[in-house]
């Protein structure tokens, strides 16, 4: 089954950038869906950002402008390249893939924005 595992959180003043990565192995198939959630305490998970295989893009309204989602097929890597960070971006991201009926979380890595 498919594995995934993100890095890149960490501690960032407003403003500043950030950069996500999501590692997926296993039997990943070259048609799918990835993208990244986030959640924050006592909140419900909230859709950041989703690409399709070939390249289609929707992100959330709140985002747009800001952060950017990629991927590297060869490679399967989902990355999310955050930029102009607010203090309401703050939360837990997770990494997400789906195809069909698999739908797959990673771990989840922190992202907190404050000065």
């Amino acid at each position: 089954q498919v594995q995934l595992v993100e890095s890149g959180g960490g501690l960032v003043q407003p403003g500043g950038s950030l950069r996500l990565s999501c590692a997926a192995s296993g039997n990943i198939l070259s048609i799918n869906l990835m993208g990244w959630y986030r959640q924050a305490p006592w909140k419900g998970r909230e859709l950041v950002a989703h690409m399709t295989s070939d390249g289609i893009t929707n992100y959330v309204d709140s985002v747009k402008g800001r952060f950017t989602i990629s991927r590297d097929n060869a490679q399967n890597i989902v990355y999310l390249q955050m930029n102009s960070l607010k203090p309401e971006d703050t939360a837990t991201y997770y990494c997400n893939y789906r195809r069909g009926p698999i739908d797959v979380w990673g771990q989840g890595t922190q992202v907190t924005v404050y000065s």
